[in-house]
């Protein structure tokens, strides 16, 4: 088992558990597509930051660059889209439940692209997982919501999105290091959703505003939160994590996602919390932690890029 490699999507699972939170804190004062454009404006500058100051390093060939694409066509740049006006929609802890449907996407996608098939233990673990989703989902139909049926389907395309990056950035990484597709992630979404977010202010005669939002400590905050540490810390994670584990070992974590999700929604948002919630979260948990302990030893691609963090 790899140790670093399981540590790395436990981290990764705490900072997204949160981002949802604070994305429907910031929707309060952006619009959707501006807070993608200021969240991996954000994160770029960091990285670029960073790699001028040579703490990373870059080092991309042509030849690698239709393994990028594939990535950063399914996230940052669908999966974002979709997730971030799905979101406006739904409660966050809603949103952040369909989280957990990725391994199971994931799955089915990586066993026919990478040959990568749970065994028996896993599919049945990773079953009792989905379960536990299936039975909050359900639940929440005998509650009254101001929940919105597109946002659930627009959150659900954002999940397909995911497991097909899941699967994309397993197969980038037996060329590319985790920084090489970190920082393209963060580069194409600056580019795409900035101009994107820019015409529109255009359109409504609004470009100021592009400067006057980011005023506001209650969208610079959640900014900050989600261009660094949602967006750099938490990529960079989840790609070493896809470069040592199988994808539906590492996207079975998604599932964990959801339970900090669930939690952090009613704590800091008051976001209502039903003794269901406890129940399917402990079916996820469970099933998370079975998929773990039952995974087959794994022999991880070598890593041909040479970007490296440096020793400070």
């Amino acid at each position: 088992m790899n140790k670093h490699a399981h540590f790395a999507s436990i981290g990764f699972t705490l900072v997204f558990g949160f981002s949802y939170m604070f994305s429907k804190v910031a929707l309060a004062y952006v619009p959707p597509m501006g807070l993608i454009a200021y969240r991996y404006l954000l994160a770029f500058l960091f990285l670029e930051i960073l790699r001028r100051l040579h703490v990373i390093h870059v080092n991309v060939h042509r030849h690698q660059l239709k393994a990028i694409a594939m990535v950063v066509l399914f996230q940052p740049v669908l999966y974002s889209i979709l997730s971030i006006y799905g979101i406006n929609l739904i409660a966050s802890s809603e949103a952040i439940m369909m989280i957990a449907l990725i391994p199971v996407f994931a799955g089915i996608i990586s066993a026919f692209v990478l040959k990568e098939v749970p065994n028996v233990k896993q599919a049945l673990f990773i079953l009792l997982s989905l379960s536990g989703v299936v039975y909050i989902q359900m639940s929440l139909q005998q509650v009254d919501t101001p929940s919105s049926p597109w946002g659930f389907v627009l959150v659900l395309g954002s999940v397909l999105c995911g497991a097909i990056y899941n699967v994309s950035s397993r197969h980038a990484s037996r060329s590319l290091h985790p920084v090489d597709v970190t920082y393209f992630m963060m580069l194409v979404g600056a580019i795409t959703f900035n101009a994107l977010y820019i015409g529109m202010l255009a359109v409504e005669g609004d470009l100021a505003g592009y400067v006057t939002r980011l005023g506001k400590i209650e969208l610079l905050l959640p900014v900050l939160y989600l261009g660094i540490l949602s967006s750099v810390l938490a990529f960079f994670l989840l790609n070493y994590a896809l470069s040592k584990l199988p994808a539906h070992v590492t996207g079975i974590y998604a599932n964990l996602v959801t339970v900090i999700g669930v939690f952090a929604g009613y704590f800091i948002l008051n976001e209502a919390l039903y003794g269901f919630h406890f129940i399917g979260s402990a079916m996820i948990v469970m099933g998370v932690y079975g998929t773990i302990v039952s995974q087959k030893k794994h022999v991880s691609s070598p890593i041909a890029g040479q970007a490296t963090f440096k020793d400070s």
